[in-house]
């Protein structure tokens, strides 16, 4: 199996020091020419530009893009989905990413080329969370084990979701190509730009799936946060007048929970209570 050639975007505003765990983690996990595109959207920090330049000193993959005005999180991923000729990871800048999260996301999305779109475990990422369900779990004491205990349960089975979780998300080239960007007419700044998407995608006939085998932490609440941004509202609202059995799909992935035996199956590989901070 081929692995497809992927693009990492980090949207960044301002959140210094989750971006700096975040291009830690990315120095530790990724080749060092692999292709990642790091967009300040006008930070208002001193701070990061100089540690986005830093950072790109070190690798030969990195582009950077500084925006003089803020374009907010639609318009500025549309802006890197459109330069890249590959699929594309939209990467939080409020994540840590593990050993092996990006050659197992490439190989999920290579798995079915009816996939749209790829997302992995994490602890904080709704109907992706591990270990518990639709919860924002703490952060883990040792991650890396936590990914490797993951990576060992795997049975890569890839199962479907309603929709995918934008802290972290493949998407693949082909669906962006016939469907087209992220909606950012009708979504201004951002929240529910993604859902739109992986429901436009499901109606033509694409697959949202779980990438069982990676995990990536996900700290929430940072990235973005300075303007505002937050679910639910009228943005929610768009979203429903457009699909309005968006809702009724969520919910009955919820009430079924497909991927429990997924996370039993780690679980029980798992020694008790490692991994987790207290509550």
């Amino acid at each position: 199996m081929i692995q497809p050639v992927v693009d990492i975007v980090v949207p960044v505003h301002d959140a210094f020091e989750s971006l700096r765990e975040c291009l830690g983690s990315l120095s530790r996990t990724v080749p060092v020419n692999q292709s990642i595109e790091i967009i300040d959207d006008a930070s208002t920090d001193a701070r990061v530009w100089p540690l986005i330049e830093e950072f790109a000193s070190t690798r030969s993959g990195v582009r950077t893009v500084r925006q003089p005005q803020n374009l907010g999180f639609v318009q500025t991923v549309n802006g890197a989905m459109r330069r890249s000729r590959f699929d594309v990871i939209l990467l939080n800048s409020d994540t840590i990413t593990t050993r092996g999260w990006l050659e197992a996301m490439q190989r999920c999305a290579a798995s079915d080329p009816r996939i749209a779109t790829v997302t992995p475990f994490s602890n904080n990422a709704e109907i992706c969370s591990f270990p518990e369900f639709c919860v924002n779990n703490p952060v883990p004491r040792d991650p890396e084990r936590v990914a490797a205990t993951i990576r060992l349960a795997a049975s890569r089975s890839y199962p479907d979701l309603p929709t995918a979780v934008g802290f972290c998300m493949l998407v693949r080239r082909r669906c962006l190509d016939q469907l087209g960007l992220f909606d950012a007419e009708r979504y201004g700044a951002g929240y529910g730009e993604e859902n739109d998407f992986c429901m436009r995608a499901s109606q033509a006939g694409f697959r949202n799936v779980l990438c069982d085998d990676a995990y990536v932490v996900h700290l929430g609440g940072q990235s973005f946060l300075p303007k505002g941004l937050a679910p639910g509202g009228e943005n929610m609202a768009k979203l429903l007048e457009r699909y309005p059995e968006y809702q009724a799909l969520v919910a009955d992935f919820i009430r079924r929970d497909p991927i429990r035996q997924l996370r039993e199956n780690i679980l029980a590989r798992q020694p008790c209570g490692e991994g987790q901070n207290p509550g």
